[in-house]
């Protein structure tokens, strides 16, 4: 019998268990990686397609025709699509992000041979009608109206313009960028972008040989896309800036938006995951030192944190909040004595292993099912790495000193070398 006034034994995470993509071929070369699992009779496809040919004349290109792909092929109707797909309880999503754009099945393994014509029109023949179009413009520039109203919005605006200029991580949208979009700029996107030399399918769920073979019937022996001009990848080089101070001022705010970071690495340098125990000792977590002294002790604000994020030509840090306009410098005061801190002290062995202790478990809890397996592969493999990727973090999480620690802060977290972005009042 089990003694209930024992705690249980502590073991620390020594390894992960992954489940393993396996590589698959289409009849036309199209790549597809498979983590099959679970009980539960789901499937989820993922087609994703690199972002490219980035034109700075036609900046959300790429962008709106990601999230018009749902409204119309020759063939159906959006509303057709979505009744289709809401009578098979099936999601179909599409999915825009800085590098990569993509469309996502995800239905009952008995509704599947239903489901993917449905996608196979979608990807080889949306015509983004007209009215569609208009009413897209029309919704759009409504939302950015709304966003400009906030704070938050147009710090990150500010933050991003700052580190990465005027390219597709940089770029600032106006409402006249919804307004120059057409429907022949769309096609032409299209054409270029979703075809099958650029698509990357990733299977997860109870895949079989027999989803396969679908999934190859219809996106393997007969995908005909051909784009009107070559595929260009979008390659851009970013330099650490040597630091600036960007204020927008709101003479109404109640609240300050804060902002400031700077270029780093992604997850393909071998400092990354170093930095990634160093952002949540500062502020990657609720337990971090910017929540335990900005919100906790000083009651400036309701939350502050850091975060690294991680792009296919680059990287960042930033700390985010928003604090009373009263106290935006006193804010900005106690961020730079915590990195100052972080420089100079080195972090203690409890704290250490508290924070080990939160990000073993987080990424064990990360694990729930078969999907989250997937989503684990995709971060490994569009930044070139394999599995072994997960045992490195395991091992830096376990075993990184707090000498190392105090490295990469006087290397990587440098106040004065950050761009600093307030919106509302000092």
């Amino acid at each position: 019998m089990i003694d209930r006034a024992l705690a249980p034994a502590f073991k620390q995470v020594e390894n992960i268990e992954l489940i393993h993509a396996t590589p698959h071929v289409l009849s036309n070369e199209v790549k597809v990686f498979v983590i099959a699992g679970g009980e539960q009779e789901i499937v989820r496809l993922e087609f994703i397609f690199s972002n490219v040919n980035w034109d700075k004349s036609k900046p959300i290109q790429a962008f709106a025709t990601n999230t018009m792909l749902n409204d119309g092929t020759s063939e159906y109707t959006a509303s057709q699509i979505a009744e289709k797909t809401d009578y098979y309880g099936t999601f179909l999503t599409t999915e825009y992000g800085y590098d990569q754009s993509t469309v996502t099945l995800c239905t009952l393994n008995k509704h599947l041979a239903s489901t993917l014509p449905i996608v196979k029109a979608i990807l080889t023949d949306s015509i983004f009608p007209e009215n569609e179009l208009r009413t897209f413009v029309r919704n759009q520039k409504q939302k950015l109206s709304v966003s400009l109203e906030k704070n938050d919005f147009l710090s990150r605006r500010l933050f991003n313009k700052a580190l990465f200029g005027n390219t597709l991580y940089g770029h600032d949208t106006q409402a006249n960028d919804y307004d120059a979009l057409t429907q022949q700029e769309l096609k032409e996107y299209f054409h270029q972008a979703y075809q099958p030399k650029n698509c990357t399918i990733i299977a997860s769920g109870k895949v079989t040989d027999e989803t396969l073979e679908q999934i190859d019937q219809h996106f393997g022996k007969d995908w005909g896309n051909k784009a009107t001009k070559g595929i260009l990848k979008n390659d851009f080089v970013f330099n650490k800036a040597s630091g600036g101070d960007h204020y927008l001022e709101k003479p109404d705010a109640l609240q300050s938006a804060i902002r400031l970071g700077q270029v780093s690495v992604n997850r393909a340098h071998p400092d990354f995951t170093g930095l990634q125990v160093l952002n949540t000792i500062l502020g990657g977590y609720f337990g971090s030192r910017l929540m335990a002294n900005i919100r906790e002790d000083k009651g400036y604000t309701y939350g502050i944190g850091s975060a690294l994020m991680s792009f296919k030509n680059t990287g960042c840090f930033f700390i985010t909040s928003e604090v009373g306009v009263d106290v935006c410098s006193a804010t900005l005061n106690e961020i730079q004595k915590e990195l100052t801190t972080l420089q100079r002290e080195p972090v203690s062995a409890n704290e250490l292993s508290l924070v080990r202790n939160y990000m073993l478990g987080s990424i064990l809890g990360s694990l729930e099912n078969t999907l989250s397996h997937a989503d684990k592969f995709k971060n490994i493999y569009f930044f070139g790495l394999g599995y072994a990727y997960y045992d490195r973090y395991i091992q830096t999480v376990r075993t990184i000193t707090a000498d190392e620690l105090l490295q990469l802060a006087n290397q990587y977290l440098l106040f004065d070398e950050m761009e600093k972005v307030i919106v509302g009042k000092k």
